[in-house]
């Protein structure tokens, strides 16, 4: 068939004709999975909800993950949102949600809980996010004792009447306070590095909640992650050997914006980490929900 002939006209005018309707497909299927994750993100909170995030060790990814969570809750629901750090007293969650200044703390906030309080005598103690919600430092900034597990307990069980959704960063696995939050939260996101290490160690987390009392491991969704353009560890290999427990894994990508470590700013993430991170945040939000 000869260039410029009928037949080849006829030829390019398909092959653009199959390429545009993939291209709209693709689109159409953009959209929807968009307003899924929309929907399930917005739905209705009777009561709060805490979802726990945690990891076996730190340096992984686990604050930056409780921060895209909060990120994500502030931009699509207009309800209050708090985001609680239950790590040590100079953890990292201020910093990731551009927190200015710190002064008070958990344990501050924990001596003059009263019950009478109302969400605006509540919000004068937390520090404002730049895109909406609210942070509750674990420490003031200074060295100081960690957070126990009265006190967690307590801020806990009193903000949920004021938020309808708090997203704790816990410490790393296997403090006692992280052990707690995994144990009451409503759902829990394990943070897990992808690594041949981290895998299976995360492996050992969730064998352990999938024997908590009250179906811990159904309400729990994992967060795999890598903290470089080349991770140790194939992904397909890594989420199928999470997946054999039975949990949801969602990955998300290395992003360098991420990886520097500062304030995140959402419209600096990469297309497929949001898509990534709204999924994530739309699965321990569904899961949550379901808890009564």
């Amino acid at each position: 068939m000869a260039l410029g002939s009928p037949q080849h006209g006829d030829s390019v005018a398909r092959r653009t004709g199959r390429s545009l309707r993939k291209l709209a497909s693709s689109a159409a299927r953009d959209v929807t999975e968009e307003s899924r994750l929309a929907q399930a993100l917005q739905q209705p909170v009777t009561t709060g909800r805490v979802i726990a995030v945690t990891s076996i060790r730190g340096g992984v990814g686990k604050t930056t993950t409780a921060a895209l969570l909060a990120r994500t809750l502030n931009h699509y629901r207009h309800d209050p949102v708090l985001a609680l750090e239950a790590d040590s007293a100079l953890g990292t969650l201020p910093v990731r949600l551009g927190a200015e200044s710190v002064r008070w703390s958990c344990t501050d906030l924990a001596h003059i809980l009263t019950p009478s309080m109302q969400l605006t005598d509540i919000t004068g103690y937390l520090v404002p996010v730049s895109d909406g919600g609210w942070l509750l430092p674990a420490g003031n900034g200074r060295l100081s004792p960690p957070l126990d597990i009265p006190t967690y307990r307590t801020v806990t069980l009193a903000l949920r009447r004021y938020f309808a959704v708090t997203v704790v960063d816990c410490e790393s696995l296997p403090g006692e306070v992280a052990r707690t939050a995994m144990d009451t939260a409503h759902a829990r996101v394990v943070v897990a590095p992808r690594t041949a290490e981290g895998v299976n160690a995360t492996r050992i987390v969730l064998d352990w909640l999938a024997q908590l009392p009250h179906a811990a491991l159904a309400s729990t969704v994992v967060a795999l992650t890598t903290t470089s353009n080349d991770p140790s560890l194939e992904l397909k290999a890594a989420m199928a050997h999470l997946r054999e427990t039975g949990v949801t894994v969602v990955s998300l990508p290395y992003d360098r914006h991420l990886s520097g470590g500062g304030p995140i700013r959402t419209d600096k993430l990469g297309e497929t980490t949001r898509r990534a991170a709204t999924e994530l945040t739309a699965e321990a939000l569904q899961r949550a929900v379901r808890v009564r």
